[in-house]
C-alpha cells in the first residue's frame, strides 16, 4: 500500500468541514482548528474515532497532545507517522 499525503490530507480536511459551520474558505490547512474554536472537545472524540477507522490506526493517550491534533497540516503528519510506524 503507497502511503500518499496529500491523499491523507484531503480525507482530514474533507471530514473537518464536514463537521464544522463555517465557511470552508476561512479555514486553511495551517488553521488552528481547536484554538479558533472550529472544533470543540466533543468534535475531538469524533475526530479520532475517525481516524483510526478512517486509516485503520491506534491512537493511544500518548498521542493525544496539541500538537498531532492543532491543524489539518498537523493531523495528516500525525497520520503519516502512524502509518509508516
Amino acid at each position: 500500500m503507497k502511503i500518499d499525503l496529500s491523499e491523507i490530507k484531503e480525507s482530514v480536511r474533507g471530514y473537518v468541514f464536514e463537521k464544522v459551520y463555517v465557511e470552508k474558505d476561512r479555514i486553511r490547512d495551517d488553521s488552528l482548528i481547536f484554538t479558533e474554536g472550529y472544533i470543540d472537545s466533543m468534535g475531538f472524540m469524533d475526530l479520532v474515532v475517525f481516524l483510526e477507522q478512517e486509516f485503520s490506526i491506534r491512537i493511544g493517550d500518548s498521542d493525544l497532545v496539541e500538537e498531532n491534533f492543532e491543524s489539518i497540516n498537523a493531523i495528516s503528519d500525525f497520520v503519516m507517522r502512524k502509518l509508516v510506524n
